[in-house]
């Protein structure tokens, strides 16, 4: 499996997963090659013997201290392996290098897996904006991470073997 930049030629592959993961409210096909192509965003796609299984977005403004996480999908058949998390680490990483100390995003309420992995790797709910996905009426969770705590913690200090062990679990 790779984790890869996404391109334009990917656009197709994206709207499949886009579509079957968010069937009531999936962005059009024009906002996600809009996304692909600005260079305040930074989306990556994982693939697997070739083929696209998830993707997932940044919008970040090179030397802005904040940053947001615009979508992570994986097909459903290849959720629970640990590529969403990976996809959100390489997603933080880059935040970092681009200058950003804090990352927010918005998640639905109705999406315990998606927002037990924020919590997982340090993401802390802010506030809830109450019936923000159309047209089902769902809340989104706003939630916010702190780039500096989110380095320290997933940097395992090999004095420390509970830091080590974290790190090999997660």
């Amino acid at each position: 499996m790779t984790i890869r930049i996404a391109t334009p030629a990917d656009l197709d592959a994206i709207m499949m997963i886009e579509n079957a993961s968010f069937p009531t409210d999936a962005w059009s096909a024009e906002s996600m090659a809009a996304e692909l192509a600005t260079e305040y965003s930074h989306y990556l796609v994982d693939e697997d013997a070739g083929e696209i299984i998830g993707y997932a977005g940044l919008r970040s403004i090179r030397g802005n201290a904040d940053a947001d996480i615009q979508t992570i999908a994986l097909v459903e058949t290849r959720r629970g392996e640990g590529r969403g998390r990976a996809m959100l680490r390489t997603l933080l990483a880059e935040a970092s290098a681009r200058g950003a100390r804090e990352v927010f995003l918005e998640v639905r309420a109705d999406n315990p897996g998606a927002e037990g992995l924020y919590i997982s790797e340090g993401f802390e709910e802010l506030a809830r904006r109450p019936r923000y996905y159309q047209p089902d009426d769902v809340d989104a969770i706003v939630m916010k991470l702190d780039l500096r705590r989110w380095a320290d913690a997933a940097t395992p200090d090999a004095a420390t073997p509970d830091s080590a062990t974290k790190e090999a679990t997660a």
